[in-house]
């Protein structure tokens, strides 16, 4: 795969991740909480979120309450909120980058330039990677904590929700966009010439170093042809003319 199509490829995955980590940032669905009751009437699912929760009747109504406050939140939702929103600002900038330093865009004149941009933009794409991963780790780690307690009552077991699971797919697709991202490097030899073709060969220079003038003084000795002058055929030219007479 040449260096356009793994540009390419790279901003695409990545921002297949952006999306999903928004995806993930949105929906109440962190926790998911059932609970039935004597009769199934009484049945009702919560959906705990980092911005709202949603209680499910099981005749089909559901009603949606915005978190007033972040301390009502527990600790790993309330670390989440923060974490994921970096995420997203920084896989953002990630993206806006990878256009300055595409190879296809033409923003920049260097090949060195555009690949070293890209770089960046790839380790963006990896610490929004890191950054929603940690969040949704914690959050999946405290909710089997509390399920396999005896100390929770069974009606208050929570399980993990759509949210964690869309998590997990947009840090392994950050991941991977990063990762390729930052195998674009750039060239180690500056190119001359026409492209296609090697540069010129370059020879250290071996004459002497002092290049100041140097003056002899004129020989006293007379000057000697080293060959002869003379041509090897004598011309056929006549010794004398004769006179003529123009009327």
């Amino acid at each position: 795969m040449g260096r356009i199509g793994k540009e390419i490829a790279g901003q695409i995955i990545s921002f297949i991740g952006l999306v999903l980590v928004a995806v993930t940032c949105g929906i109440p669905m962190w926790r998911v909480t059932s609970y039935i009751g004597a009769n199934i009437v009484t049945g009702q699912t919560i959906w705990d979120g980092l911005w709202m929760n949603c209680v499910m009747q099981s005749t089909g109504q559901m009603q949606c309450k915005l978190n007033d406050s972040v301390m009502k939140l527990s600790k790993d939702l309330q670390a989440a909120r923060a974490l994921v929103i970096i995420s997203l600002i920084v896989g953002f900038i990630g993206f806006i980058i990878t256009f300055v330093g595409a190879k296809c865009t033409g923003c920049l004149d260097k090949d060195s330039s555009q690949a070293k941009v890209v770089i960046i933009s790839g380790c963006l794409f990896i610490v929004s990677a890191v950054l929603v991963l940690i969040p949704v780790c914690w959050s999946a780690a405290i909710t089997i904590t509390d399920f396999q307690s005896v100390l929770t009552i069974e009606t208050q077991k929570r399980e993990l929700g759509a949210s964690i699971y869309i998590g997990w797919a947009a840090a392994a697709l950050l991941l991977l966009g990063g990762i390729i991202l930052t195998t674009s490097c750039p060239p180690q030899k500056p190119m001359y010439g026409y492209p296609g073709y090697p540069p010129a060969q370059m020879y250290p220079y071996a004459g002497p170093a002092n290049y100041s003038p140097v003056y002899a003084p004129p020989s006293s000795q007379p000057y000697t042809a080293p060959g002869s002058y003379a041509p090897t055929k004598p011309y056929g030219a006549p010794t004398a003319y004769s006179a003529r007479q123009y009327l």
